[in-house]
Parts: C-alpha cells; sequence; structure tokens
C-alpha cells in the first residue's frame, strides 16, 4: 500500500510540469546555499584577518589603540555581498535557463 502510494508520487514528479518546477525550486535552493556559504565564507576570513593585525598591533606596541574592528568588516560586508550575490546569480541563471531549454527540448 505504501509502496504504490509513493511510487504513483514520484511518477507524477517524473511529469515535465511538475519535474520543471521541482527542477527550478532545487536551483534556487541551491542559490541560496551558496549566497550563505559565500557571505559567511568572506565575513570569516575579514574577522580571522582582523585578529591577525590586532594581535600584531599590539604586539608592536602594547601601548597603542586597538585596531578599530569597523575599519575591517564594514568592507567585508560589502565584498561578501557583491561576491556572494555574483556568484549565486550566475548559479540561478545558469540553472534556470537549462531548465528552460530542457523543457523547450522536451516540446
Amino acid at each position: 500500500m505504501v509502496g504504490a502510494a509513493a511510487r504513483r508520487r514520484v511518477a507524477a514528479l517524473r511529469q515535465p510540469g511538475p519535474a520543471a518546477r521541482l527542477a527550478r525550486a532545487l536551483w534556487i535552493a541551491w542559490a541560496i546555499v551558496v549566497w550563505n556559504v559565500v557571505f559567511d565564507r568572506v565575513i570569516v576570513v575579514a574577522g580571522r584577518s582582523y585578529v591577525t593585525a590586532a594581535y600584531r598591533a599590539a604586539a608592536a606596541d602594547p601601548s597603542a589603540r586597538p585596531l578599530n574592528m569597523d575599519d575591517w568588516m564594514e568592507p567585508a560586508v560589502t565584498r561578501g555581498l557583491w561576491m556572494a550575490t555574483a556568484a549565486a546569480g550566475a548559479i540561478l541563471v545558469t540553472g534556470l535557463v537549462a531548465v528552460r531549454v530542457a523543457e523547450g527540448s522536451r516540446k
């Protein structure tokens, strides 16, 4: 009983309309995941760079004022937004065009 119902659901997804909708949803999800990973990576690298620079500055002159974290992180946020958006946009355009081409080849 359960096996037959599962087979019917899978068979329904193999039809061109539902398959294209599923493919679009998966490409969109992939683009969102990539956006988050790229943005996070840029922020992490900037944070590590700040910590390293602050440690070296404190070691060189302990009486100096600490480095301003905003000087490191604000440019990283802007850079991260641009890089993440470019990566996710490229994936999204590639995926949606591929689905459209695949839909056209079935007709």
